[in-house]
């Protein structure tokens, strides 16, 4: 048995306000500084025009539990990717798929084929790898199989961070370059193994979304921690 269960969680440093501004006006080198933490469901259907101006829905506590898709124990699958058009809810979504994982059910490449489903097709923006990097190594995957290790993910609440909304009020026509919102999504991950094996461990995750009027929202990145 592995000394400890493998998650998937994020981590980072907070940004400079003027790499905010960058991130979210000009999304040029889209988050520059990824290295994981700037993704479940109360989703609008629809997205106006209006969010050119600002952020889709107000920020905020969501519902507990599972809000959402998420690759679910025993599923045979990795979730596909909502068709959801407000950036909060779509990063609910994307939290609970990068925390759920079944090595019994879907095999490593299975879930990172799985995952780049979810990744905006504007290969501009997208960085994969900082999504890619949650997902184990052959090697270590293969020790957690033999483990028959899997996780399923709560999402408890999203949010956008204060930093997201300073750098937007400053300057709101900046969001219209790119559509890229941070979101930040708190949750736990609930974490089982062979023989009894189990544990539990809250998590947090800021998530860059892309979310263009007029069209599904897609992940960008994960990005580095911001203020709450």
């Amino acid at each position: 048995m592995p000394k400890r269960p493998f998650s998937l969680s994020g981590y980072g440093l907070g940004w400079s306000t003027r790499q905010r501004v960058s991130v979210i006006g000009i999304g040029l080198a889209v988050l520059l500084v990824l290295a994981a933490v700037v993704a479940l469901l109360t989703g609008r259907t629809t997205a106006g025009d209006n969010q050119a101006a600002a952020p889709p829905s107000q920020p905020g506590s969501s519902t507990s539990a599972s809000a959402g898709p998420s690759a679910s124990a025993g599923a045979g699958s990795v979730a596909k990717p909502p068709q959801l058009a407000d950036p909060v809810a779509f990063a609910k979504a994307a939290a609970a798929l990068l925390w759920s994982y079944d090595t019994r059910a879907a095999g490593r490449d299975e879930l990172l084929a799985g995952m780049r489903a979810w990744l905006t097709s504007e290969t501009k923006y997208a960085d994969w790898s900082s999504i890619a990097a949650q997902v184990p190594a052959p090697v270590l995957w293969s020790r957690m199989a033999d483990q028959d290790q899997y996780a399923t993910a709560a999402v408890t609440e999203a949010h956008y961070p204060s930093a997201f909304k300073e750098a937007l009020a400053d300057d709101p026509s900046a969001i219209t370059e790119a559509y890229i919102y941070a979101v930040t999504v708190t949750g736990k991950q609930q974490i089982v193994w062979k023989k009894g094996g189990a544990g539990a461990e809250d998590r947090s995750i800021t998530l860059a979304v892309q979310c263009r009027p007029n069209a599904s929202c897609s992940l960008v990145s994960i990005a580095p921690s911001a203020v709450p």
